[in-house]
């Protein structure tokens, strides 16, 4: 109660507690974002397995030893060197080690501490954007969760149901009182943003024969809709799809990516969201402002 009580009248203590509480999730965000596709294909191989699939498809017995978002602990891909408690801070034990592994001083991935330090920026962001309560604490999770799936999809193309899902029914359970917007706003806007890709998704299949995006797509945008409404998604589609835009043609012309090499859309979809939670009723009315 103490606690809650400070939070109400220093709100500095809010924001730096969430914006520690982001480095912490930004570490578990990179075990996530690293094992949850692995987690899913061994499923899907156990699963041919089961329906006397493919053998080629089949893991070799034993299929290993448990593996999850806990165990087995994170270690070094390189010499198997069990990261320990000091060497897990978020990005200050980055920073120590310069950067390498304390064993075998192979390089780390630099992307580890920018995932720590981007979770606790936007954490901290919201804390001072919203102020104490129910919209920032629950903005977190909708920040955590897109921080997740953005990785994930820049890295595998995949949007896991296993994370789209849930938040899609969280934002509907979140908006119940109404905390970013009215309930049935929520319910409009899941089913809009599912049903605006998914013509999108059919219209381009029938033009050209070749699928456009991949029905996580799909199911993100409905999650954004659930969470801010259907009156966000026109902003959430039109930024995601310029910066979606510009990124591409950046990659195509300065670092060779080709044409044909498709390119993961959540990313942008989960950037269009993040903006449509902090400034979309602020853009959208400056909008309304200047067309009227």
């Amino acid at each position: 109660m103490e606690m809650l009580q400070l939070f109400q009248t220093a709100p500095m203590a809010f924001i730096v507690t969430c914006g520690v509480l982001g480095l912490m999730v930004g570490s578990f965000l990179n075990v996530v974002i690293h094992r949850l596709p692995m987690m899913m294909e061994r499923e899907w191989r156990e699963q041919c397995a089961s329906l006397d699939a493919d053998p080629a498809l089949v893991p070799p017995e034993p299929v290993g030893p448990r593996y999850n978002l806990v165990v087995p602990r994170s270690a070094c891909p390189a010499c198997g060197h069990q990261i320990r408690a000091l060497e897990n801070i978020p990005v200050l034990s980055y920073l120590m080690l310069g950067g390498r592994c304390s064993q075998c001083k192979i390089r780390i991935s630099p992307r580890y501490p920018f995932v720590e330090a981007l979770t606790g920026l936007l954490s901290a962001f919201a804390a001072w954007h919203f102020g104490f309560g129910a919209a920032a604490l629950t903005a977190l999770v909708f920040i955590w969760a897109l921080v997740a799936l953005t990785f994930i999809d820049f890295d595998t193309h995949l949007l896991p149901d296993s994370i789209t899902q849930p938040l899609l029914w969280l934002g509907l359970l979140v908006n119940f009182s109404g905390t970013f917007t009215g309930l049935q706003s929520a319910v409009i806007g899941a089913i809009a943003g599912y049903l605006t890709l998914w013509c999108v998704y059919w219209l381009f299949k029938l033009t050209t024969g070749k699928e456009g995006m991949g029905f996580g797509d799909f199911k993100l945008l409905a999650a954004i809709g659930a969470w801010l409404g259907w009156q966000m998604l026109p902003l959430t589609i039109l930024l995601s799809s310029l910066v979606g835009a510009v990124v591409g043609i950046a990659l195509i012309l300065f670092a060779g990516h080709g044409r044909q090499i498709p390119i993961p859309f959540g990313p942008y979809l989960a950037g269009g969201g993040l903006i449509a939670l902090f400034w979309g009723q602020t853009i959208t009315q400056a909008y309304l402002g200047v067309a009227l």
